[in-house]
C-alpha cells in the first residue's frame, strides 16, 4: 500500500537530488506608514538527496518443467515471470517500511520512510531520530527505543505534531496487529459509537471493523501492510503520510533483461529495477515507532 500511495516520477542518475523548504513562521506584521523597506538574508533551500537501489529476481526453467502438463496452469516460464514481478514489486515496499539508510556506492541503498522522519514522531524510551545528514549527504536510520502498545493517545499526538508542522495526513500504515489494535478504538468512551440495529429477517453481520479514523486533528484512512507483518522489526513502525510530500523515483523501471543468454536444457529470465524514495519535506511524513507490532508483547 505504500508504494501505491506515493506518484512516480522519474529519475537521471543514481544519485537524484532536490530541495526542501518550509515557510516562515507567522508573525506579528505591523508596519508603519511612510517606512522604508529593510531586507534580511534570504534564507536558501535545503538540498538534499538519495541513492538509488537495484533490486533484481532471477529465474530458471527447466525444459522438462516448462513442457510438463501443470495441472490446468499457464507454462511454467510465464507463470514464474508473473510470480517473480510480483515478489519484486513487494520488496520495493520493504525497501520503504524497513529502518535502512541510505547507502552510496556500488551497492547502494534507498533511504526508507523511518530514516527521515525528524518532524512528526512518537517513540518509545530511549529511542532516537534518525535524518537527513547534510554532511554525509545519507540519511540515517533511527534507534529503537522501548517498545508499548499502540494507542489512540499515540496516534493523535503524532497527528496533532503533523497538523501543527503543516501536514494533512491522509493515511496511517500499519501492521496487520496494529490494525487490530486499532479497531479496538470504537470502545474509548471518547469515540462515537457507529453500531446499528439489524434488520429482522435479513443477512446480518458482526461488525466488528474500523477503517477510517476522524480525530481532532484531520481524518485519515488506517492500512493494513501485509509486509510489514514480516518481522517484528517492519512490525514496530506505524507511518503517518501526506501523499503531498512523497513520490517513488525510478531511474531504470522495472523490466526484464532481454539478454540473459540460454545455456542447456533451461530458460532463464532476470526481471530488475532502479529506484528510490524521493521525500520533497519530511514534515509531511510522520511515525508512531516502537510498537507492539506482532502481538501484545512483540
Amino acid at each position: 500500500p505504500v508504494y501505491s500511495l506515493f506518484e512516480k516520477v522519474s529519475f537521471s542518475g543514481t544519485h537524484p537530488e532536490w530541495e526542501t523548504d518550509d515557510l516562515a513562521a507567522p508573525a506579528d506584521n505591523a508596519q508603519a506608514e511612510g517606512d522604508d523597506y529593510s531586507f534580511g538574508a534570504t534564507t536558501p533551500a535545503v538540498r538534499v538527496g538519495n541513492y538509488t537501489q537495484i533490486m533484481r529476481k532471477e529465474g530458471i526453467i527447466s525444459g522438462t518443467q516448462d513442457a510438463a502438463d501443470n495441472a490446468g496452469g499457464v507454462e511454467q516460464v510465464k507463470y514464474q515471470k508473473l510470480k517473480k514481478g510480483v515478489e519484486l514489486r513487494k520488496d520495493v515496499e520493504f525497501s520503504l517500511v524497513a529502518a535502512n539508510a541510505s547507502v552510496g556506492g556500488a551497492t547502494r541503498k534507498s533511504g526508507s520512510l523511518s530514516s527521515w522522519i525528524t518532524t512528526n514522531v512518537s517513540r518509545g524510551a530511549t529511542g532516537a531520530n534518525g535524518g537527513y545528514n547534510s554532511g554525509t549527504g545519507l540519511t540515517v536510520a533511527p534507534t529503537n527505543g522501548t517498545q508499548r502498545a499502540f494507542t489512540k493517545t499515540i496516534m493523535d499526538t503524532v497527528m496533532q505534531q503533523g497538523y501543527s508542522s503543516g501536514a494533512n495526513f491522509k493515511h496511517v500504515v500499519v501492521s496487520p496487529y496494529i490494525k487490530s489494535v486499532f479497531v479496538t478504538f470504537m470502545s474509548d468512551a471518547n469515540v462515537a459509537s457507529f453500531r446499528y440495529a439489524a434488520s429482522s429477517g435479513k443477512e446480518n453481520s458482526i461488525i466488528a471493523n474500523a477503517d477510517v479514523y476522524e480525530g481532532p486533528f484531520g481524518r485519515v484512512m488506517i492500512q493494513p501492510n501485509r509486509v510489514m507483518a514480516g518481522s517484528a522489526a517492519l512490525a514496530r513502525n506505524a507511518f503517518f503520510i501526506d501523499p503531498e510530500y512523497v513520490q517513488f523515483g525510478w531511474f531504470r523501471k522495472i523490466k526484464e533483461d532481454k539478454e540473459v543468454a540460454k545455456t542447456g536444457d533451461a530458460q532463464k529470465f532476470v526481471l530488475l529495477g532502479e529506484g528510490a524514495l524521493k521525500v520533497n519535506n519530511e514534515k509531511g511524513l510522520g511515525v508512531a515507532a516502537d510498537l507492539f507490532g506482532l502481538s501484545a508483547s512483540t
